[in-house]
């Protein structure tokens, strides 16, 4: 018996309206976190159903490292679910949260994710996910491309890890030796060098345009 046969889709009883995932994506250091919080304290203050999902936090738990996991469920189990920065982890990081944020559109929440997510194909699929769940009269998936110059990126280095990759101590790094796509036609496009309460009502305008808060 397949591992297919054994999974079977239940249709929830409830009908609830559905939320949207506002997906925010750009460099290390673009803002995306920053823009995210700013964001969900302003729908907190209206009084939308919103919640953040970070891609440091995320990483310390849903889809922790093979270092975080190893002490607690040994070297195999980890080295089998685990997941570093390599693109084939990066992809999986991003299939996993895309269906959790999924979880929260379908719930009525609007899930603020905030992830560099560097591959089109990845955040394509995240959205065909979404959308897969709405009965197709629009969009419930929101890209949002915080474009910050790396150079403003750099400069701002919050973890320091410009500096690490710059020295050659950090291989693979988004903008420096690994590539970042950046969207070609993202719902929303912020300058990331405006002021943070700035580009947050542009999201915020945004989200009350098409009708989400």
């Amino acid at each position: 018996m397949s591992d297919k046969t054994l999974v079977t889709w239940h249709d929830q009883t409830v009908k609830r309206p559905r939320g949207a995932v506002v997906w925010f994506t750009g460099l290390s250091g673009s803002g995306k976190s920053t823009v995210a919080n700013c964001v969900d304290a302003k729908l907190h203050e209206m009084g939308a159903g919103s919640f953040v999902l970070d891609g440091d936090n995320i990483r310390h738990g849903l889809n922790a490292s093979r270092e975080i996991l190893s002490p607690v469920f040994g070297e195999d189990f980890a080295n089998r679910f685990g997941l570093g920065f390599a693109p084939e982890d990066r992809t999986e990081n991003i299939r996993r949260i895309g269906c959790v944020a999924e979880i929260f559109c379908s719930s009525g929440t609007l899930a603020l994710t905030a992830f560099v997510s560097p591959y089109r194909k990845d955040r394509d699929l995240v959205r065909q996910t979404v959308n897969a769940s709405n009965d197709g009269s629009n969009s419930d998936f929101i890209e949002v491309f915080v474009d910050t110059p790396i150079e403003i990126c750099e400069q701002r280095d919050p973890k320091g890890l410009y500096k690490k990759a710059r020295a050659g101590e950090i291989k693979g790094f988004t903008g420096i030796d690994a590539p970042y796509e950046a969207p070609e036609k993202p719902e929303l496009h912020l300058q990331g060098d405006l002021p943070v309460e700035t580009l947050a009502d542009q999201v915020v305008g945004y989200l009350k345009s098409i009708g989400k808060c």
